[in-house]
């Protein structure tokens, strides 16, 4: 399957709500191009998609998936297809902005039964947010409930009139086996191959297509002055001058596309794989961006010195500079690491050698394939517009750029990071996990940029989308690095500060012959504001001399970070070190640290320390009729609501400061609250005086 056989690739993002038919769809669109032998099936783990063990096992997708055909259409154009399948699951929505952020179309799936789901909402809003044309698959029609005319209804409601039917089921649930060309008005009757041959539109449907058949025709004549005037005057436009100005308005956005088609019996999937040629803007026709000057940090145009990066329009031009959009990274057992391409200007070829334009590494390109699933399947080179993958990138993470120049620096465009809501603590199983854990840790990160590493106090913590999207990484800690880890909940950070001010002395005298040690200090102790710490010297007269001022301060963060009387550490401490008594002989500055260390602690001792607990600042975007349960748990939950306001889609709004203790399993619990339409951030915002109930379960020093 070399890149030279074909005259154009395309890479279609296959998106939408979980459970509404991707995988299937996707293993039919490559059944019947004669991609793979036969179909798989999610319920028997043989689809070319969900291959990893921990897809098999739960019977849905979890990663960004690959698989490539190719399609003769029927004016005789030979395309190269590649798929990204994209998992619906909430918790992996970051592999499907991946997938997005490399495509030249957005094949939205939705459910002929379930509808326009919460899914199907994120999706396309990413796609929008990225400037991505899309094209609309309604599936499933041959299920039980299925109703196309319902579902249509709902995607105009949802995202506007501008989705037209382009094709019409004839019949549904068992009875689907035919489909209206709207603009062809015929209809394409399929046999128990998958294959149609054309006939004329059966009478009970002849008005509705008609009329369907009229309005989209109506509409794109009004983007063509040559068809429109033509119209005007009684000629009636061809449906392949129709296709080519419904092209052209898929590209700019102003038209979605609305087909069906059933993975399962096939019916309409040849149709499909046409419009997808016909419709989705080849790679020349959109430019690729990069942002030129920046750090690797992935959500912001800004370098290390904080200086803007600027955003460059790349064309796919084969003749251009090789810049090569390292988008998706995946540990293999057998081969090591695998790292799916886009190449988004020049030509990549086997032996070549690049510079990571992020990392700064050097690479050399081991060998390029295209991917079907698992399946490697060798090439030559890869051409602008082209998506393939290599192996053995070792320094070039997901969503990096790859370029010939010897320096610089330089990141692909990306998406907005998802911020992570969900956390738990990784507890090695053993000594040898506890020691390869972190760089363990290190790989899967760099796989999957939607999990954070952190800690808190001592404890390790993972942080993503869910708890799925937890255990399954745990599950790949696991299988593909051999690094075993329990969890269990994160602790919580309190911390304590000084009731009041006070003074203390700090002493150490020991004098038991020979060299002692001998420090005397003289302290006032202050609470300050959150988040700072000051020391000062007010020393007069050499009684603490100038070589022991800094142990001193030294010594007072080594008592706060120990902890204070409740167990946490301490903060927000202004230290006065006024008075003191040193000895020429037996004072030092392991005297003087120790002393200070004990003076802190006896002031917080006598003054008393007061618990602090860390708050998150939560926005919640929901339905409008979901907002009153939302306010409801958000005040169970201890939370102050600072703002309610309207977005711009008419969703609501609502900004709260909560408790990071009450938000250990908030956003599972919004889900279910909102049946999954809402969408949270979470940013920690500081510390807050706990209330008298609050009780630490475990301390994190």
């Amino acid at each position: 399957m070399d890149a030279a056989a074909t005259t154009t690739h395309r890479t279609v993002a296959i998106v939408g709500a979980s459970g509404a038919g991707k995988t299937t769809l996707t293993e039919a669109l490559l059944h019947r191009a004669g991609a793979i032998p036969r179909a798989g099936r999610v319920e028997d783990g043989s689809t070319v998609s969900d291959h990893e063990p921990e897809e098999i096992a739960r019977g849905i997708s979890l990663g960004l998936a690959l698989g490539t055909l190719t399609w003769t259409c029927p004016d005789g154009a030979v395309n190269t297809l590649t798929l990204a399948d994209a998992p619906g699951h909430p918790d992996f929505a970051g592999a499907a902005d991946t997938a997005l952020s490399v495509a030249d179309l957005a094949l939205v799936v939705v459910s002929a039964v379930d509808g326009v789901q919460p899914g199907t909402r994120s999706a396309w809003a990413v796609a929008e947010a990225l400037g991505v044309p899309r094209l609309v698959v309604v599936t499933q029609e041959d299920r039980a409930r299925a109703d196309f005319r319902r579902v249509l209804a709902e995607l105009r409601e949802a995202f506007g009139e501008h989705l037209w039917p382009v094709e019409l089921p004839l019949g549904e649930e068992q009875s689907f086996s035919s489909i209206a060309d709207v603009l062809g008005e015929h209809a394409l009757v399929y046999d128990d191959a998958g294959r149609h041959h054309d006939e004329d539109l059966p009478a009970g449907v002849v008005d509705e297509e008609h009329r369907m058949h009229v309005d989209v025709t109506e509409e794109l004549v009004s983007h063509d002055d040559e068809q429109l005037d033509a119209y005007l005057s009684g000629q009636e436009p061809a449906a392949a001058d129709l296709e080519r100005t419904l092209a052209r308005e898929v590209a700019a956005g102003r038209a979605v596309p609305v087909v069906v088609a059933s993975g399962v019996t096939a019916t309409g999937v040849d149709r499909l794989a046409d419009l997808l040629c016909e419709l989705a803007p080849a790679p020349t026709e959109r430019d690729s961006r990069v942002v030129v000057g920046s750090g690797d940090d992935g959500d912001s145009a800004a370098d290390d010195d904080g200086a803007p990066g600027s955003s460059v329009a790349v064309a796919a031009d084969p003749s251009g500079e090789p810049l090569v959009h390292v988008f998706r990274t995946v540990a293999d057992v057998y081969v090591g690491q695998v790292s799916m391409l886009k190449v988004l200007s020049g030509i990549v070829r086997t032996s070549d050698r690049l510079r990571n334009a992020t990392t700064g590494a050097d690479e050399r390109i081991h060998g390029l394939f295209r991917l079907q699933g698992k399946e490697h399947l060798p090439v030559d080179h890869l051409s602008a517009g082209e998506v393939g993958a290599a192996a053995k990138l070792g320094g070039s993470p997901s969503g990096t750029l790859l370029w010939s120049r010897p320096s610089g620096r330089a990141r692909p465009a990306l998406p907005p990071r998802r911020q992570p809501v969900y956390a738990a603590t990784l507890v090695p199983a053993s000594q040898s996990d506890d020691e390869r854990m972190s760089t363990a840790l290190a790989r899967l990160v760099a796989e999957d940029l939607t999990l954070v590493v952190d800690r808190v106090g001592d404890a390790t913590v993972l942080r993503g989308l869910g708890d799925t999207h937890l255990t399954v990484a745990v599950d790949r800690l696991a299988r593909v690095f051999g690094v075993h880890v329990e969890t269990a909940p994160v602790p919580v950070a309190y911390r304590e500060t000084i009731a009041r001010a006070t003074q203390a002395e700090g002493k150490v005298k020991k004098q038991s012959g020979g060299h002692g040690q001998f420090a005397v200090v003289q302290l006032r102790v202050t609470p300050l504001r959150e988040g700072s710490f000051e020391f000062v010297d007010s020393v007069v007269g050499g009684s603490v001399p100038r070589q022991y001022i800094s142990a001193v301060e030294k010594g007072a963060h080594d008592a706060m970070a120990a902890g204070g009387p409740q167990g946490y550490p301490v903060v927000d401490l202004r230290v006065e070190v006024y008075d003191g008594k040193s000895h020429s002989v037996d004072s030092s500055d392991m005297a003087f640290r120790t002393a200070a260390a004990a003076g802190i602690r006896t002031a917080l001792a006598e003054a008393g320390t007061v618990l602090l607990e860390p708050v998150s600042t939560v926005t919640v975007t929901v339905q409008p009729e979901h907002q009153g349960a939302v306010l409801t748990d958000l005040s169970g939950r201890r939370g102050r609501v600072s703002a309610t306001e309207l977005a711009d889609d008419g969703r609501a709004r609502v900004v709260a400061t909560v408790p990071e203790a009450e938000l250990g399993r908030y956003v599972l619990d919004l889900r279910s609250l909102t049946g999954g339409r809402a969408e949270l951030t979470v940013e920690h915002a500081g510390y807050e005086r706990a209330p008298s109930a609050a009780r630490a379960d475990s301390p994190t020093r």
